[in-house]
């Protein structure tokens, strides 16, 4: 059955109105770390599945959250983590490689494997625009599609 994903990083404690909007319409929920308040995640768990990975910003209150994950989703094999340099040497069958750290979108395919990083949809920060993913899975395939909201 096919799910869709919301995919953040970078919330640095902020829940845009219009990010929750979308959240709301999600199976599943990704977050690629920088969350910076526990309270974020308590406002989006309720929502669907949540994967989350630490951010270099998440401090004492989130060291039981991993720093690398791997998961499959409606058959589509993912591996998450904040900082790229973090990424496994290893990727196995991963197709899908998220993460954040820099702000910026960025979706690139790399000898057969989707690299989305889905930018910051937090504070504005170092001139960037605010963005995120969401993306649709069934059975081993997937889309993608980059959100951008108005800067605040």
């Amino acid at each position: 059955m096919a799910k869709k994903i919301g995919i953040i990083s970078d919330t640095h404690g902020l829940l845009r109105p219009e990010v929750l909007e979308i959240l709301k319409t999600c199976d599943c929920i990704l977050h690629a770390g920088d969350v910076d308040k526990p309270e974020l995640l308590d406002r989006i768990r309720c929502l669907g599945s949540i994967y989350v990975v630490r951010g270099n910003n998440d401090r004492d209150w989130a060291e039981g959250i991993a720093k690398t994950l791997r998961f499959t989703i409606e058959g589509v094999k993912f591996f998450m983590t904040h900082n790229k340099k973090d990424v496994a040497w290893e990727l196995g069958s991963a197709q899908v490689v998220i993460f954040g750290h820099t702000h910026s979108y960025s979706e690139k395919m790399v000898d057969g494997r989707l690299w989305l990083n889905p930018g910051s949809c937090g504070r504005s920060r170092f001139g960037q625009e605010a963005t995120m993913a969401v993306m649709s899975v069934d059975q081993g395939t997937y889309h993608v599609d980059k959100i951008v909201f108005a800067n605040k």
